[in-house]
Order: structure tokens, then sequence, then C-alpha cells
């Protein structure tokens, strides 16, 4: 499937300083995503913008910081990077370059491996792990586009922690390119990473006394 094409009207070069001032029916790059000036977080899917929670919750935090610690120990004196949202991964298909790109997603936690990959505006390519983190307000049809994105590039493995089940489920890209499932890690479990060989997650670490 070919990525979309912007609107002939779709100017890349006029910065916008108001959310409103947006036309959320017409598809945009991230040319477009670089002009726009104002507070709000927003994600691009396929060139259809998604607004993001103005900020994460304590608890949302809580748990981030908990999953981000222990990797970034893990990681080391190691070839791999992990970075904590807001941080930009645009992920190309026919180019990089910027208006040939629709999709920009800023991930609660990832990997990157490959550092080729890595530039001042974050990451361009599929990172190796990606981990979302769950929010009563997720849209649920923007994470059903998320992980078809995840999958479709090639995210190597893919973490939904949930905070409210206090649970994580891993997603591994198989040979076929396809996400199989795990089973749900819950309290009392470690969870280990087929990307980082070595590291474990205990899930009572993640989750303990969050209220």
């Amino acid at each position: 499937m070919s990525e979309p094409v912007p609107y002939p009207n779709n100017l890349h070069d006029e910065p916008v300083h108001q959310f409103n001032d947006i036309d959320a029916s017409l598809t945009y790059s991230y040319a477009n995503y670089l002009n726009w000036l104002f507070e709000d977080r927003v994600e691009l899917i396929k060139g259809k913008i998604f607004k993001m929670s103005p900020a994460p919750s304590r608890v949302h935090q809580k748990i981030s910081i908990r999953i981000i610690n222990p990797i970034a120990n893990f990681l080391k004196g190691k070839s791999c990077e992990v970075y904590s949202a807001p941080f930009d991964v645009r992920f190309p298909k026919r180019s990089k370059d910027d208006r040939d790109v629709f999709t920009v997603l800023q991930p609660d936690i990832c990997v990157i491996c490959d550092k080729s990959k890595l530039d001042d505006r974050g990451c361009i390519g599929a990172p190796d792990l990606v981990v979302e983190i769950l929010s009563p307000g997720n849209n649920k049809k923007e994470l059903i586009q998320k992980y078809q994105v995840y999958e479709e590039f090639g995210v190597k493995e893919y973490w939904v922690v949930s905070q409210s089940d206090q649970s994580i489920l891993i997603y591994t890209l198989d040979e076929s390119g396809k996400f199989q499932p795990s089973k749900i890690f819950t309290l009392s479990e470690t969870i280990s990473s087929s990307v980082l060989p070595g590291f474990e997650l205990i899930l009572d670490d993640v989750f303990a006394d969050l209220d």
C-alpha cells in the first residue's frame, strides 16, 4: 500500500501556532509537523493527526521510570540506546525526505540499536523495541493503528503495559513479519526480551506502591 500524498494546498513552510487552525480532514507530512508551534502534543499516523493527552499522569510517569531505568542500566557499555517520550520516531516508506514521511509517533519508551537511525530530531526508522503504557484515555482506534505501524515497519518487539491490570503483553515479530503475542505477564513474574538478551524486568518492581 502506497503512502498518502498531501493535498496540494498543504503548505510546508507556514508556521501554525494554534491546534484549531489545522484541518484534521487533510493529510499531513513530517514537513508540516515541523512547523506546528502549538503546545498540543500530536502524532501522525499515515498522514492523519491524533492528539495526545496534554501530559501523562503521575502513575503513568512512575511506571515509565521503573521500566526505563533498568533498561538504561542494562545498556551501559552496549551499542543500543533507550529514549522516552517526547521523542519523535519517523517511519519512512518511500524516502526519508520530510515531505515523504507521513507517520510520526512518540512511543513512551523505545530502544534503538542501529545508531545510523538516530539524528538530532529523534529516530528515523523502526526502533528495535517499543513500549507503550496504556492509560484510561487511550483511544482504542489509535492503539490498533499503532500496532499496525509497528508491525508493518518491523519493530522487533512491542510491549503493551496496562497500569489498570498491572500487566505486560509482549508482541514479538516472527520470520514472516507478523507479531506473535506472549502470555500476559503480571505481578510476581519476570519478563525477558529477545531484543536485549540477558535483560530481565521484575514486574513487582514496576507496579508496586503506585497509589
